[in-house]
């Protein structure tokens, strides 16, 4: 794809799944930071952490609550990375996806903040329910696009 070529529809849709990328990688740095002087702190090996499952209860839950958010950040927004790609790479980028995606991005930003901070499980599941609102509306418009090609 010729960068001169891309829309700005497009670009911020592109833009909004680097921004979703970004969360994900300092996410995966809050891990390290918590999770590690955690299982020091708790007398744990590394090879402890073979499953992480077996670390359930052994750290504290300000430990586990990040830990569970980065895993969720590669659950739904894998999804909309497919999605988005797709739409830029068919043309289909318009202000409504563009809306919408970063809606997404915006809602997943305060879940992961929420879940890995005060961890309220109704707002989280509340700020959970939006952004695939916010999905379903780009997966349904971009269904729309390629049926109307």
């Amino acid at each position: 794809m010729n960068p001169a070529n891309v829309t700005a529809e497009a670009a911020s849709i592109l833009l909004s799944v680097f921004v979703l990328a970004a969360l994900t990688a300092t996410m995966m740095l809050w891990v390290y930071a918590t999770r590690l002087p955690a299982m020091r702190r708790a007398g744990l090996d590394p090879q402890a952490a073979a499953h992480t499952a077996n670390l359930r209860g052994k750290l504290p839950a300000s430990a586990e609550r990040v830990a569970d958010n980065y895993n969720n950040l590669t659950e739904a927004p894998t999804v909309f990375y497919a999605v988005a790609l797709g739409i830029v790479v068919l043309g289909v980028a318009d202000p409504v996806h563009v809306a919408c995606s970063w809606s997404f991005v915006g809602l997943r930003v305060a879940h992961s903040l929420v879940q890995a901070t005060i961890n309220r499980v109704a707002l989280r599941f509340m700020l959970f329910t939006l952004s695939w609102v916010a999905l379903i509306i780009i997966i349904a418009r971009a269904m729309a696009a390629v049926l109307a090609l």
